[in-house]
């Protein structure tokens, strides 16, 4: 970029003058056409001037150019300030509003919208912003499993429904002796956060395993004291997903009917509460075997608040024994012992969903027994071809 620099001329302080005049003063014609043309900027400029003077530019030859810039920028303001064109007024109170007339020969469609508030939505967006956002409870889900033909099919089943549920989900999944391969890839691809527990207990003679692999799960929920809705889910059940999101209305202890099939395979039942609202009322069963039960309800037919475990005091149901399953009990009286540690009796407990109207879980007896399944699910020998393709 080329510069381009003035330079002051040298001051010549021993250089005589005529008539004794001081250097750089005006001629007589000079000062008398000053006298008729002196102005404001004239004697701006003249100030300017004096910059040249050998006492003034001891303190620097900065002065001429600062004054230059605060001039030339004074006046490009006041010219970027002058309006060059003019502005109608606008008619109205709202003078922000602009119409765009259309041409006359255009013919303009009206168009009504009904029932729009833009001022209603303005409000409402607004208090939704102010709007302090719940933290949903824990849902804590226990399902005990083992190996068989159709747990990887169960497993893969219940984790689908699981995902779809809104979190916050812990899925327990329990198994005895020791933790299988199989088991741990299969929770590991369903994207729900788990934990996966095994039940130290041998179980060779025990005829209902569930019963200590959900008092596994009670233990890991004590011991770290879980705040939640404990549930127990077992693997072969159908589960819908309004059961979960309802979950979350329990304060306590909830409850509500299932739908099962019948042991002989032809026909369903129903058992579980009788509801006025949301306050239980009655029992239903069709079982006649069962029906000395104090609460007649199945393992998927209820869920708890899991604080009654590890702080009993506050639901003043303080036990000098843990709450767990018992398996001493006579088979199909492990639910009712079980809740009888939990509550004294139907009103501490709310029905679910209100009037408990609705089927919200199906208990399936389908599992195929004794049937093998192949190691790690891989096939080891090729199949036999029985149709060959020519």
């Amino acid at each position: 970029m080329a510069s381009i620099r003035r330079t002051l001329s040298p001051l010549y302080h021993d250089r005589p003058y005529d008539n004794g005049a001081a250097p750089f003063s005006p001629s007589p014609s000079q000062k008398g056409t000053s006298k008729h043309n002196s102005s404001q900027l004239l004697s701006y400029l003249t100030k300017l001037s004096t910059a040249t003077d050998p006492k003034t530019s001891r303190r620097g030859p900065w002065r001429r150019p600062l004054y230059q810039f605060l001039a030339f920028f004074l006046i490009g303001f006041l010219l970027g300030m002058t309006p060059y064109g003019q502005i109608d007024d606008v008619n109205g109170t709202d003078r922000s509003a602009f119409e765009i007339k259309p041409p006359n020969n255009v013919k303009r469609e009206e168009v009504g919208v009904d029932g729009v508030s833009f001022v209603e939505i303005g409000k409402k967006k607004e208090k939704e912003d102010f709007d302090f956002v719940v933290p949903r409870k824990l849902v804590i889900v226990v399902t005990p499993t083992y190996n068989r033909a159709m747990q990887a099919y169960y497993l893969n089943r219940v984790a689908q429904t699981l995902r779809l549920v809104e979190p916050p989900v812990l899925w327990i999944v329990v198994e005895g002796n020791a933790a299988s391969f199989e088991t741990s890839e299969i929770l590991r691809k369903t994207g729900v956060m788990y934990r996966h527990l095994v039940c130290k207990r041998n179980m060779t003679s025990i005829k209902d395993r569930g019963v200590h692999q959900r008092n596994t799960a009670l233990e890991h929920i004590e011991l770290h004291k879980l705040d939640g809705i404990v549930y127990f889910a077992d693997d072969d059940n159908v589960y819908s997903l309004e059961l979960f999101q309802s979950l979350r209305q329990i304060r306590r202890f909830g409850t509500w009917p299932v739908a099962m099939l019948a042991p002989s395979k032809n026909k369903a039942i129903l058992e579980g509460p009788v509801c006025n609202g949301s306050q239980v009322i009655g029992w239903h069963t069709n079982e006649k075997s069962k029906r000395l039960r104090r609460f007649h309800v199945d393992m998927s037919g209820f869920a708890f608040n899991s604080t009654i475990l590890w702080d009993p005091k506050r639901w003043k149901r303080p036990f000098p024994h843990p709450t767990r399953q018992l398996d001493t009990v006579k088979e199909g009286f492990q639910e009712t012992t079980f809740i009888e540690q939990v509550v004294a009796d139907e009103s501490d407990m709310e029905g679910v969903p209100p009037a408990c109207s609705r089927i919200l879980n199906w208990h399936l007896h389908l599992d195929a027994r004794d049937v093998p399944y192949p190691q790690g699910w891989v096939i080891q020998k090729n199949l036999e071809a029985l149709i060959t393709v020519r």
